[in-house]
Parts: structure tokens; sequence; C-alpha cells
């Protein structure tokens, strides 16, 4: 067996790295494959726009012929300025359930980053703020949310074996459209800030308005998010990707906007899942992956909120609120019978106690471990 980079300019070794995933989870009913082309622009360092200020390596483990692991190598540089610290991410780690094969992807990464003179390896995590972090390591039984990890259950166990401890886990919640009732006090309270505060909701009806705005959104995101662990600041040309890769298939009356006057300084973000229609396409959008994925944004019945956010002075004063409400809003409207909040860290309790007011049944966890070197 053999450990070596691939040649990102080398096609077949690019689809290699994208093809391992689709042959391990052939036939799981809840593995949602990525799109090809999203890939390949990932692995693209002359236009993906990470790599305009950051690096990193892309691995895959090979016994003759055939592919038994894969991995990322990830060393952002503007993470590490804005925390500060001095770690690399992993990320893209798929392999067969076999420690010497996880051991050596894991070993190339720790040395790739003891190089870079880097003291710690962390992860999952993406090359863009926004991708789904963590492994999966509760909830095996469900599809994921839109752009979160799918795992098989062995993968905690080869990360543990490769020397990793747990630093925190995720938790995705789901509520079910039947059982959901905003708590008069809730109601009072929105309506209350809006009276007192001056806050408001925008709405939109078309996807150029969001692209209109998309500037501001980004500075609001990442005022909302500056102190949180595992931040760095989203680009402009990162946003631009960001952006459109959320609107492909986002619906803009989904997308909710709270205002104080007129600065933004809350977000809701709420998509239809289409999973089941990704699984139909195979990871191609042509030339007929497209059927399935329209026809499954038609009649999906679940949704996922997987960004929600308030400005740090505007926290705690009943913007909160009006979020939630919101999203009650959208589950009615859409008729949905399910939505999922996506990934809240397990040390925020002001936010896991805002959603278990509106009965959030926690259900899955996503776990971020760390290797000191």
């Amino acid at each position: 067996m053999q450990v070596r980079k691939i040649d990102l300019l080398n096609k077949k070794d690019v689809r290699k790295f994208i093809q391992l995933p689709f042959d391990l989870y052939r036939g799981n009913p809840y593995w949602v494959p990525p799109m090809r082309s999203d890939m390949k622009f990932i692995l693209n360092q002359e236009e993906y726009p990470f790599y305009k200020h950051s690096d990193a390596d892309f691995f895959l483990a090979e016994e003759g012929s055939k592919v038994l692991g894969r991995i990322a190598a990830v060393h952002n540089h503007r993470y590490n300025k804005h925390s500060p610290t001095q770690r690399a991410f992993f990320y893209f780690f798929e392999a067969v359930n076999n420690p010497k094969v996880s051991g050596r992807l894991f070993e190339t990464v720790f040395e790739w980053a003891r190089q870079r003179k880097l003291e710690e390896v962390y992860g999952p995590k993406g090359l863009l703020q926004g991708d789904g972090i963590g492994l999966l390591v509760k909830g095996f039984d469900e599809r994921p949310a839109m752009g979160i990890a799918y795992n098989r259950p062995y993968y905690h166990d080869l990360t543990i074996q490769a020397g990793f401890e747990k630093l925190f886990d995720y938790y995705s919640g789901y509520i079910k459209a039947d059982s959901v009732e905003i708590p008069e006090k809730v109601l009072r309270v929105a309506e209350k800030v809006k009276e007192r505060r001056g806050f408001w909701v925008k709405k939109f009806d078309s996807k150029e308005e969001l692209l209109k705005i998309a500037p501001q959104i980004r500075d609001v995101y990442n005022a909302s998010f500056d102190e949180g662990e595992g931040f760095s600041p989203i680009t402009e040309d990162e946003m631009k990707v960001i952006a459109n890769r959320m609107l492909s298939t986002a619906d803009p009356r989904m997308i909710k906007l709270v205002y104080k006057g007129d600065e933004i300084i809350g977000f809701l973000f709420a998509y239809h899942n289409i999973g089941a229609g990704l699984q139909k396409a195979h990871g191609r959008l042509w030339p007929f992956g497209w059927l399935p994925i329209m026809r499954e944004l038609k009649k999906t019945k679940r949704a996922d909120a997987n960004g929600i956010g308030i400005l740090p002075e505007h926290q705690g004063l009943g913007a909160t609120a009006l979020l939630y409400t919101e999203m009650e809003k959208i589950m009615r409207e859409f008729d949905f019978e399910h939505i999922e909040t996506v990934q809240t860290r397990e040390d925020n309790v002001e936010s896991l106690g805002e959603a278990s007011i509106f009965g959030v049944k926690w259900y899955k966890t996503h776990r971020i471990y760390r290797k000191s070197l």
C-alpha cells in the first residue's frame, strides 16, 4: 500500500479522489453524494477562492489499482491569523475499515503539518466557512441536512486509533410541523421587539434581490460568528461562491433578514432538503440528473435551517424570537413536515435552550477532533 499526493492537473487523479465515496457508500440509503462538478471546482487551485490565501494538498491510499482511502491536509492561513493558532485541518477523509490505511493517511497529514511548523491537527473541517464540519457519531439512520457530512460509524474508531481526541460536538435537531407550537410568551416577545426596538423582518421574492445585498450579509455573518471557535472571516470572493451555492436550489422566500432600521442585525437561511433527488442524480447534473433534483425540490417535505444568527450587540433583546417565529411560518407556508436545525455547538447553552423552547429534538451529533503534534 502507498499513500501519495495527487496531481490536481491530472484528470485521472482527480477522478479517483472524487470517485472513492461513491464506491464506499454504494447501496447506502442515507449517504447523499456531492455533485461531481462541485468537487472538481473545490480541487481547482486556479479558480477556487480558498487558494488565494491558503493551501491544501490531497492524498490517496492505494494498493495496486485499488483506492482504499483519501484525505485532504489544509492550512488555512486566515484562520490561524484570526484565531490565532497554528492548526492544520483534515477534511474529505474516507477509507475502508482498516486502521493501517487510515493510520497511514493521518500520519501523512501529521507530517505535512509538521513541515509547515503547525502545532496540531483539527477536523474534519472544510476549506470555506459554511462547509459542514465534524464526523457523524450519532444519527446514522437518517439522511443528512444539505451540505452536512454523513459517514460510516467506524470512522470514529479509526480517528481515535490515529491518536485524536474529542474537542467538542455539534448537535443537529428537528422540529415536526404537527408538534411545533410557538409559546404565547415568545409571540408576545416577537411583537414587542418590533414595536419597542424597531426590529423588522425583510422577505425576498427573487434571487437577484439577495445577490445585491450579499456583501452586507457577509459582513453580518462575519460579525455574528467572529468570536466562534473554528471561524475565519469570509472573503468577498468566497462569499460569491457561497451565495451561488446557496441560491442554486434555494427559494428566496425562505431567506429572512432581521433589520433594525436599515441595518441588518440577524438572518435565517432555510432550504428545501433535496437529498433524495441528489441520490438519484448520482452526482451528475447532466444529462438527466437535474430531473430528480427538480422533482424533489417540488415534493420534499423536509427543510434545513442551516444558518441562524444575531449580531452580538443585539443578542438577548428578543430578536431571536423573531427568527423562530419566521421558521414556524416557513413550515406552514411550504407545508413542510420536518425542519432540521443544523449544527449547534454543545457549549452554546443559550442557543440550545432557545431551540428546546420550540420543541427541537436533538438527534444527530458531529464531532470535531484534535491531535497535538
